[in-house]
């Protein structure tokens, strides 16, 4: 990934790398990749793929991967096997301008007001789908939307992108990226060939990140690479910017659950308040301690770990909740905080 500076449409994009559109290495998901370019280059491609899994785990990077070969090549073996497309080449060169005719990518947008994410990505987004499946395919014969995330849509944007794949157009490919697949419609998933992908090992995320923090030693990019979950993209957030930080108050949070600090929960609370996307961020790293604390000790044959359970999903819940509503960080950190420590008195994790 090479440096740059964030661009105000690019919510996506980690601070100090390159975009997914930009971005061409694929590593650690050789596995859904030679599944898709098996379908892809036997010229019998669905119409519809649902990618998934964590965030920054490489859902993007593989799915612009895809639409650069579509649009260069077509559902032909006439690309290679691992579907890459130099990055000279005019189609890669369109889709890293935002430029090629044969691409639309659809997420939530900025409001102009606030200057912060909309909440949902919502129906009159997904209604663009019928007019540009509608259009005259491009010189390569091929069109490709990538919906980005599908977990942010509404009800009636949902219900939209249904009508569009019960009527899939020909020579068009609909790419649907889930963090979380099980929140959408059955009957979406079920319309969807769907290619999950792997939390990436350690040494295949040091290698990653040898390669993008080229100035950390190896102990520090050991350490990112353990606590990441397996996704590159919250490595390299919690080595840019906040990240690291928000990683810290949110072991501290569940090191300390019996008895909080309330004052540092407040000062915690006018932070994320005042970071793009703190709440989000925050939910995350926490969630994924979490997590990862349980599946320790349940691998290391500790009992009574349903309560510790039944938080975790509390707490998904609460804080997808907030961001979806962008309800007051202070109060949220508050909540969980007294939640975490009503299960740690009945024994800590």
């Amino acid at each position: 990934m090479a440096k740059r500076s964030v661009e105000a449409s690019d919510s996506d994009r980690i601070e100090g790398f390159a975009h997914p559109r930009e971005t061409f290495a694929l590593q650690g998901q050789e596995a859904a990749l030679g599944r898709v370019s098996r379908a892809l280059r036997s010229g019998r491609p669905p119409g519809a793929w649902l990618i998934t899994g964590a965030p920054g785990i490489g859902k993007a990077t593989l799915a612009y991967r895809i639409a650069r070969y579509l649009l260069a090549y077509g559902a032909t073996d006439a690309g290679p096997e691992d579907l890459s497309v130099p990055q000279d080449h005019q189609v890669a060169r369109q889709v890293a301008a935002q430029s090629h005719p044969g691409l639309l990518v659809l997420k939530r947008a900025i409001n102009p007001k606030t200057g912060k994410l909309m909440t949902v990505l919502s129906v009159d987004e997904i209604r663009r789908l019928a007019d540009f499946f509608g259009m005259t395919s491009g010189a390569g014969g091929w069109r490709v939307a990538i919906v980005d995330t599908a977990d942010d849509m509404n009800d009636n944007a949902a219900n939209a992108l249904l009508k569009m794949l019960e009527e899939p157009p020909g020579d068009a490919m609909l790419l649907l990226l889930s963090n979380t697949p099980g929140r959408l419609l059955p009957t979406i998933r079920s319309r969807c060939q769907r290619l999950e992908l792997r939390p990436l090992d350690d040494a295949t995320l040091e290698k990653m990140l040898a390669r993008e923090l080229p100035e950390t030693s190896a102990a520090e990019r050991a350490s990112l690479a353990r606590v990441s979950g397996g996704s590159i993209g919250a490595a390299l957030t919690l080595a840019t910017g906040e990240g690291a930080a928000l990683a810290q108050e949110a072991d501290r949070l569940i090191e300390n659950a019996r008895d909080p600090d309330l004052l540092a929960l407040l000062s915690l609370g006018e932070k994320l308040f005042r970071m793009r996307d703190g709440l989000e961020q925050f939910g995350d790293f926490l969630t994924q301690s979490l997590s990862d604390r349980i599946r320790a000790k349940a691998h290391a044959g500790t009992g009574g770990l349903e309560r510790w359970v039944a938080v975790l999903g509390r707490i998904e819940q609460g804080f997808g909740r907030a961001t979806g509503l962008h309800l007051e960080p202070r109060q949220v950190v508050l909540s969980t905080a007294r939640d975490l420590a009503r299960t740690a008195r009945g024994g800590a994790l």
